[in-house]
């Protein structure tokens, strides 16, 4: 069982109810160490004084804030006397639709459960409440020294809390992004094609259809390592799209997408069952995207990986040593020899 990282009381008006926070989210990562090239000593981080060049003791270090030539000195024990104290309470400031939320806002999340078997009934009508008003809370709480502002909103039977960034730490996209000339005008035309380009990939979310493939190619890489192979180059992203191709590649992307679509009937339900449809016929086509070759015109918009997966599932021979045009050629039977399965 999961160790909480806070624990207090939620209050809204005059109600109280005893909660514990627990992380959501476990992040995976493969850790490595630094080391001096061409040997395996281990390089460490270490507090020096840049004008003696000698090591200082943790307890002898104080905060200093540069005040444009010389340092105003700020004591730990300063900082402590200074910073809020260990919240206790979450005080919910009120309730808003979560669809007002800008999802630029959210930055991590965890769970709240009751912190004993006497507040159940509570936290379950809480839920109950938060789920049927379509509502969260809005309110903030101190942890570690550092206060939050929180949303908290019922996510099947729990209640899910999101820490918040304030206002004044979330960037004007107008001061922040690039535009170069301004904003061009948009033809109708390529409008309505794009739109027809996403209704025709729209899909149902799923987060299991989705992994961390970097990270399973670090992992194989250092397997690879330990038994002195090679692993090949993960392939070099598309060239962007110029102004002068833009009609004809949103163009081929609508037509290669309904490419797999061709057969079916219109889903009942409209609108919404027709993009629930096409959400499934996406994931078919996916899960199926590793047992077929595909047309020619499918595998040109492959990426090397997905042409070597489909290679391998295919049987194709000698396919580690060919390049991306090979592989094309192999899997659209113009070439490659297919191992008896």
């Amino acid at each position: 069982m999961p160790r909480p990282v806070w624990s207090g009381t939620l209050t809204f008006g005059l109600v109280s109810l005893p909660v514990s926070l627990y992380s959501a989210t476990d992040r995976h990562t493969i850790r490595f160490h630094q080391l001096q090239r061409g040997t395996s000593d281990r390089v460490r981080n270490r507090r020096v004084n840049e004008r003696t060049g000698k090591e200082v003791a943790l307890d002898d270090i104080v905060k200093g804030f540069d005040a444009g030539g010389e340092y105003v000195v700020v004591e730990p024990e300063e900082l402590d006397d200074i910073a809020p104290g260990r919240s206790q309470a979450l005080d919910v400031s009120g309730f808003v639709d979560l669809s007002d939320i800008d999802p630029v806002y959210f930055d991590r999340t965890y769970y709240l459960g009751p912190r004993g078997e006497g507040e159940t009934k509570a936290y379950a009508l809480l839920v109950k409440a938060l789920a049927r008003s379509g509502k969260v809370a809005v309110g903030t709480f101190v942890m570690r020294s550092r206060e939050y502002l929180v949303a908290v909103q019922a996510q099947g039977d729990t209640l899910t809390l999101h820490t918040l960034h304030w206002a004044d730490e979330v960037r004007d996209p107008r001061r922040t992004v690039e535009d170069g000339d301004g904003r061009p005008r948009v033809q109708e035309r390529e409008l309505k094609t794009a739109e027809q380009l996403i209704e025709s990939l729209s899909m149902d979310w799923d987060p299991g259809e989705f992994r961390d493939t970097y990270e399973e190619r670090v992992a194989r890489l250092v397997e690879a390592k330990q038994k002195g192979e090679s692993v090949e180059k993960a392939e070099s992203p598309a060239d962007p799209t110029n102004v002068v191709n833009l009609m004809d590649a949103l163009q081929a992307s609508v037509d290669e997408a309904k490419g797999g679509r061709r057969g079916g009937g219109r889903t009942p339900g409209g609108r919404a069952g027709t993009r629930k449809a096409a959400g499934r016929r996406s994931t078919e086509r996916r899960e199926d995207a590793g047992k077929r070759p595909g047309t020619r015109e499918e595998l040109q918009a492959l990426t090397k990986d997905q042409l070597s997966k489909r290679a391998s599932d295919a049987g194709v021979s000698g396919r580690s040593s060919m390049n991306r045009a090979e592989l094309i050629e192999a899997l659209s039977g113009g070439g490659g020899r297919r191992t008896a399965s």
